[in-house]
């Protein structure tokens, strides 16, 4: 079994897929939802899935990590530990007392940073943490995540400079499953039409 293939069952049994009817944040209705909150109860699955970011940022040179709220906090601190790399995130609120920080961590103004997601869609809402980072004074070319929906996020990130990367896109995961005998073929085939009709050419 490929280290792809054990990735893709554990987190299936992580409990990571889940259907239904769900709106996602680019407002899409999805009757499959990728829900990788989970991970945080199953210590041994994150340690697969930051071996699985690691294999893929070692090839990208970067001075730290930053993760987007809140999803990514506990993927890009696993990744963190698994590189011994530093690692940053930006708040989605910002604080009203203390010493009122946007960024929690410590960086300096000109470093590279490649930004850490759990997944992507059309990839629009990534420019929002971009344009935060990039305020700064930080550099960012590249964004790492575990999904990618296959739903335009490449093309709509290059377009603008930056590059996608991602461990395995939704359909590779589908068809692990359903070669693993973990979902219906009527299942698979469902999900699969969903993707290429929600597809941003």
């Amino acid at each position: 079994m490929s280290r792809k293939e054990k990735l893709a069952l554990q987190l299936f049994k992580a409990g990571c897929l889940k259907f239904g009817n769900f709106l996602l944040k680019s407002g899409v209705k999805s009757p499959v939802y990728i829900d990788l909150r989970t991970l945080v109860s199953y210590p041994k699955v994150l340690k697969l899935v930051a071996k699985a970011y690691a294999s893929i940022l070692k090839k990208l040179k970067f001075d730290r990590l930053a993760a987007v709220p809140y999803a990514a906090l506990p993927l890009a601190g696993a990744v963190s530990l698994e590189m011994n790399k530093p690692w940053i995130y930006t708040r989605k609120e910002p604080k009203d007392h203390g010493i009122q920080k946007p960024v929690e961590g410590i960086f300096k103004k000109g470093e590279r940073i490649v930004v850490i997601d759990d997944m992507v869609t059309s990839g629009l809402s990534k420019f929002e943490i971009i344009k935060a980072l990039k305020s700064l004074g930080l550099k960012i070319k590249d964004i790492v995540v575990l999904f990618d929906r296959k739903q335009g996020a490449k093309e709509n990130l290059r377009k603008r400079g930056y590059r996608l990367h991602a461990v395995m896109n939704f359909s590779q995961w589908l068809k692990i499953l359903n070669q693993k005998k973990k979902l219906s073929c009527k299942k698979y085939e469902e999900t699969l039409d969903f993707i290429k009709r929600t597809q941003i050419k």
